[in-house]
């Protein structure tokens, strides 16, 4: 066992300062390092180094050469590879395919990760280290796992674990399954006989696969069929969307033309004594010493707490559902507390707690009766009228309460998005209690549309629900000396949307009066539902069709939500116009853009 260090280290002579000669696991990530529980390497390298192992970490490498990936020579045990917290494509392009100019995760926003960083950095270490296994994980890995639709392409591509030359994929939080294969690698069970582990996938070769007894194993679509039927791939999406429960999922494996694709289990949730465990490891919350430049992601969270993983929402535009899950897994209030703690002894803690949340801020402490034996229900979503689901929002309330207490805590807001239909099942006072002491200047909610078709095929509450509690916080602001906001978040260019809702929807927005700087135009990212309709032109989990806005139906539904944007005025009107809406056009009141 090696002593904590206050940060992982980066290069060989921070190894030596620590005693170590050759690392055991060296993990490589498309983002800066953060030593920060809000960013997976570093929760990662901290959980294997409690375990034991010495771990190395190699932050965007410099992909055209070979000298940032042989920096810490050669691992005992195994490379870890991922893109870092996004999705490379997702990180490197707009929705409308640009390339961006800043990254978050990098020092000084400047770009420094390649498109499909996984497989790059997978490619260059195989070349350099053929002999040494290859473990890839993250979002990227995650919600690539099997056949899928890439927006970037405009095709359905294989498996990542197909394309890239890695051993096995960790999908989901990873942890307890990286630990695992660190275990099995040490006790010297070879990489390619590593199959028992939940929360894998692994790859077998076709002579294998066809003698194997398929006994348990739900078996997709081949990559051939789902690349070549669109009715096919929305089938196999189906399929595996119904396994990813960790209590009643099945093993999945899909057939690739070089390989066979073999999805283990889902991991099983966390247990609250091992969530607390991993956010009690001693994170610094800062960044490596090595760099120069702040880097703008870690601002918005250094003092930040993560109070749970996993949302039973399963919007369908989130992929959410195929990585932590459906099951809230809470951490204990005593957990919180230590964590909050450390943090005031930080000499640039100045009193503020900006967020205690997760997916879903007011999903911490939310139990369904059911999961523990039966996992989530497979012929329907959790709801507020589920008798099963236990909707009261006191632990959170008395958590908040808690941190208030810490000496040199002043402030202790919610900045995360609640969901908007559990406040309203709840008779507790909630919404006029984080509104007095845990909200900011804006309260941000994710009604997303209010067009009731649009919200149906979102997963959505009904826009009646999102109104019911606009109203009850806008009478909660009477009276206020400083009134606060609600921070709507809405979504344009999502399957089952024409422009004739995107204009009722800027009507809406314009009647009220709300703001709306935080939109997004939806962008088809691997493994949502939504993503699946977009490509096929079908709901997956009926096989109806459903219409699928592109090309300047999109952009004029992109407008439409920034209607007060003067740079899209010619789309607003282009848009009214084909609606026949022009009584929106003029200098009226009602008006949405003037002649």
């Amino acid at each position: 066992m090696f002593p904590n260090p206050p940060i992982l280290p980066m290069s060989f002579k921070e190894a030596k300062k620590l005693g170590i000669s050759q690392f055991d696991i060296i993990l490589i990530t498309g983002d800066a390092y953060i030593d920060h529980p809000s960013f997976g390497t570093a929760l990662i390298g901290r959980v294997l180094w409690d375990a034991g192992y010495a771990i190395g970490i190699i932050a965007q490498p410099n992909w055209t050469s070979d000298k940032d990936f042989t920096v810490l020579g050669k691992p005992r045990l195994f490379f870890g590879i991922s893109s870092g917290n996004v999705d490379s494509m997702v990180n490197n392009f707009t929705p409308n395919l640009k390339r961006r100019s800043k990254d978050v995760y990098s020092p000084g926003g400047i770009p420094h990760r390649p498109d499909r960083a996984t497989i790059v950095y997978t490619e260059r270490i195989h070349a350099l280290f053929p002999d040494i296994p290859i473990v890839i994980g993250g979002i990227e890995a995650s919600l690539r796992r099997f056949a899928h639709y890439d927006f970037w392409q405009d095709r359905v591509r294989q498996s990542i674990l197909a394309d890239a030359p890695a051993n096995l994929l960790v999908f989901g939080m990873g942890e307890r399954q990286m630990c695992e294969i660190a275990q099995q690698l040490d006790l010297g069970v070879p990489i390619e006989q590593i199959r028992d582990i939940r929360g894998i996938v692994y790859k077998q070769v076709l002579s294998e696969w066809r003698v194997k007894s398929k006994q348990d194993i739900v078996e997709l679509p081949s990559f051939q069929e789902v690349s070549q039927d669109k009715k096919k791939y929305a089938k196999a999406f189906a399929i595996h969307y119904a396994e990813q429960d960790p209590i009643r999922g099945h093993t999945v494996a899909q057939l690739h033309p070089k390989t066979v694709i073999i999805q283990n289990r889902p991991a099983l949730p966390l247990t609250t004594e091992e969530i607390d465990h991993i956010y009690d490891l001693p994170f610094s919350r800062r960044t490596h010493p090595s760099y120069q430049l702040p880097i703008p992601a870690l601002e918005s969270v250094q003092f930040s707490i993560t109070s749970h993983r996993g949302c039973f929402g399963a919007c369908s535009f989130c992929a959410l559902t195929h990585h932590q899950g459906r099951i809230i897994q809470s951490r204990s209030i005593r957990s919180i507390v230590r964590e909050v703690e450390k943090m005031t002894k930080m000499p640039e803690f100045k009193g503020i707690i900006h967020d205690v949340g997760g997916p879903t801020a007011n999903m911490y402490g939310l139990n369904c009766l059911q999961w523990n034996k039966y996992g989530t229900c497979s012929d329907k979503f959790c709801s507020p009228s589920c008798p099963n689901l236990l909707i009261s929002h006191e632990r959170q309330i008395e958590l908040l309460g808690c941190l208030e207490t810490i000496p040199k805590v002043r402030k202790v807001f919610i900045s995360s998005g609640i969901r908007h239909d559990l406040v309203l099942a709840d008779n507790s006072g909630y919404l006029k209690k984080i509104c007095k002491r845990h909200i900011s200047g804006h309260l941000k909610v994710a009604p997303e549309h209010i067009s009731q078709h649009v919200t149906a095929c979102m997963n959505k509450p009904d826009s009646s629900i999102f109104e019911a509690f606009r109203c009850r916080f806008e009478k909660l602001q009477q009276n206020k000396s400083k009134r606060q906001y609600l921070l709507p978040y809405f979504l344009s260019g999502h399957p089952c949307c024409t422009i004739a809702d995107m204009v009722d929807l800027a009507v809406y927005i314009h009647t009220h009066n709300l703001y709306t700087e935080q939109v997004q135009d939806f962008t088809p990212t691997p493994m949502s539902v939504s993503t699946c309709m977009y490509y096929t032109g079908l709901d997956p989990l009926s096989l109806k069709p459903v219409y699928v806005p592109k090309g300047l139906d999109k952009r004029i539904q992109r407008a439409l939500l920034q209607y007060r944007d003067p740079k899209n005025r010619k789309f607003v009107l282009k848009g009214l116009k084909m609606v026949g809406r022009e009584e929106l056009i003029g200098n009226k009141k009602e008006c949405l853009v003037d002649n």
